[in-house]
């Protein structure tokens, strides 16, 4: 069994901790980058983590830890019609060790995705995703944190089929993670 903290809550993490969370949100659509609509969404997700590096960059602003994750989501687009998104797909997260119990992250990711959702925008079920975001873990207990997080959303199905406008959104979570 890994010991989860270096040397104590919100000095990073040890190498082989693991994370299993779930969140839930709200994204609003952005019609930018080509995409014309403004596609708004409730979304879900759950994730699993695992710590990939010791602590690195001691003694510096960035020390924390590089951590793999793997995410299963699904939602409901409620603007401007109902239709359904679920994907899926890893993402590579930086985990600050900042010495209190908060815990800042950067990540991004990239997956696939099946939904409904056209309105000239995306054309097929098959998408491909792209993510981008940021956030932060509050450890209320030692392996048991509130998350929030912000993620820029972007769907697309990359130019298989016309039209491929694409989906952007700006989206929120909150959530809670459990770390072993």
């Amino acid at each position: 069994s890994v010991s989860l903290w270096h040397s104590g809550v919100g000095e990073g993490f040890n190498r082989g901790a693991q994370e299993f969370g779930v969140s839930a949100g709200a994204g609003v659509g952005m019609p930018i980058f080509g995409s014309r609509g403004h596609h708004h969404w409730a979304v879900g997700e759950a994730r699993y983590g695992y710590m990939l590096s010791d602590v690195l960059g001691e003694r510096t602003w960035h020390r924390g830890n590089w951590e793999l994750l793997g995410e299963v989501f699904g939602g409901m687009q409620f603007h401007p019609n109902s239709a359904y998104i679920v994907g899926g797909g890893p993402q590579l997260r930086y985990d600050f060790a900042t010495g209190h119990r908060w815990v800042p992250f950067v990540d991004m990711g990239m997956g696939l995705s099946a939904t409904d959702i056209r309105n000239g925008d995306l054309s097929t079920t098959f998408e491909f995703n792209l993510q981008l975001g940021g956030g932060a873990h509050y450890f209320f207990r030692d392996n048991l944190a509130f998350t929030i997080e912000y993620r820029f959303i972007h769907v697309s199905n990359a130019g298989i089929e016309d039209p491929n406008q694409g989906l952007n959104s700006s989206t929120g979570f909150i959530g809670i993670s459990w770390f072993f």
